[in-house]
């Protein structure tokens, strides 16, 4: 019965651990317990099994679980491994994002950094020119300089940084044209000897050039050709450039005219002072006093001060006028105009005049460029005499300077954005 007895608890021993060892298999497939333990308990199994019976059933059902629980350490794994990769892959992207916007990031930093040392370079340069040019030993240079700024519109403040309003106001009075009442006699001018004269071109275009500028001078025989093109209605708007206004009129050619409101605001489609077309007062009060440069309707060139009444009477058919200080009288009935001083800024420059054989010229001088630093009112002068003219005036300049001919922008104009809009022009149709 002892022996029964040992046998019956070896037996019931025996399942016990089975059961045990089916439990464990089975909390390792649901996850539950970690590897370690698992493999405690794996290492442990062959000391609490050794020598002990195991029923047909029991196997199977252990035999299950431990299938059961490798698929799901597989899976496991299989899924830990995805995640892993899914990581990897996405540091792996963050890591090549940062190496290609880090040097693009860079760059553009540095071409900021450059773009600005250049520009503080730049302008502590031109400063240290103007200082020199102001402060230095040159009353030349200084006065030079003064007129040049002061002639513009944009940059005219310039001069204030180193001289004071009333310096500034002796320096114009020093170098300019002065104004005279002396007005053109026509009876100077023949104009039928040029335009009947078959041996000259009808147009002529010249290269122009001197110490510190270069240009375009258009002769044109026939003065008769002559008329002043306008935008479509005046007003406080904007203007059009010299081949709208040709475009307009279906002229050949022509240059920029008379002066518009440029100042705190700039109107380039108001034109100020007196405009005449066809006899007709477009612009202007019919008492107040003007320097008008004009064609009658005989074809010859007419300047001086004048009212609309007094353009009337002259049998001025088209004009445009401008202030002394802007466009002055460059030669009356043969004779230069007093110049004082340097005569100007160095400037582009525009100028209308006509020859004793009627045949007019229109002037277009470039200006504010490395190869053509302008020309002075004395230098446009200087131009008209030596091609003959018997009258002649300034018309606008700067910015404005501008001739068209054929199709074309024939000079060079100093303006960043192109040529600038006018009110007026001179054309040749």
């Amino acid at each position: 019965m002892a022996d029964r007895k040992n046998a019956d608890e070896i037996e019931f021993l025996d399942f016990e651990d089975i059961s045990m060892e089916s439990k464990q298999t089975s909390e390792k497939a649901d996850g539950i317990e970690k590897k370690e333990n698992s493999d405690s308990m794996a290492a442990k199994k062959p000391e609490s099994t050794a020598g002990r019976k195991y029923s047909v059933k029991d196997m199977e059902k252990a035999d299950r679980n431990r299938r059961v629980s490798k698929q799901t350490g597989s899976v496991r794994r299989n899924a830990d491994g995805s995640n892993s990769d899914r990581r990897r892959h996405s540091a792996n992207n963050r890591r090549k994002k940062t190496r290609i916007k880090n040097p693009v990031l860079r760059w553009v930093c540095r071409v900021l950094a450059t773009i600005l040392v250049t520009l503080v370079i730049l302008c502590v340069g031109l400063y240290g020119v103007m200082a020199l040019l102001t402060l230095g030993p040159s009353k030349t240079a200084k006065e030079q300089f003064v007129m040049s700024v002061q002639e513009t519109s944009a940059i005219g403040f310039l001069a204030n940084w180193f001289c004071s309003e009333d310096e500034i106001k002796q320096i114009k009075e020093r170098n300019s044209v002065k104004d005279t009442d002396e007005v053109t006699d026509a009876s100077l001018v023949n104009v039928d000897a040029a335009a009947t004269n078959e041996e000259i071109p009808d147009i002529q275009i010249v290269d122009v050039k001197g110490a510190t500028y270069r240009g375009k001078l258009m002769i044109v025989k026939d003065p008769s050709r002559l008329f002043v093109g306008t935008i479509d209605g005046f007003g406080s708007k904007q203007g059009a450039v010299v081949s709208d206004i040709v475009a307009r009129y279906n002229a050949i050619g022509g240059v920029n005219g008379g002066e518009f409101v440029d100042g705190d605001t700039t109107y380039t489609g108001m034109p100020v002072g007196l405009v005449m077309v066809n006899g007709e007062v477009l612009n202007g009060n019919s008492g107040t006093s003007y320097h008008v440069t004009g064609i009658t309707f005989d074809n010859k060139l007419i300047v001086g001060n004048m009212t609309a009444a007094q353009a009337q009477e002259k049998n001025i058919r088209d004009c445009v006028s401008i202030s002394n200080s802007i466009g002055p009288f460059l030669v009356i009935n043969g004779e230069a105009q007093d110049v004082s001083g340097l005569g100007g800024g160095i400037n582009p420059r525009t100028a209308v005049g006509q020859t004793a054989d009627g045949s007019i010229l229109l002037l277009a001088v470039d200006g504010r460029q490395a190869n053509s630093l302008g020309a002075s009112f004395s230098d446009l002068q200087d131009i008209m005499l030596q091609y003959g003219a018997v009258n002649a005036s300034t018309m606008d300049g700067g910015t404005s300077t501008q001739m068209y001919y054929d199709g074309e922008v024939i000079n060079t104009p100093y303006s960043p954005t192109g040529p600038r809009s006018c009110p007026t022009a001179f054309l040749i149709k």
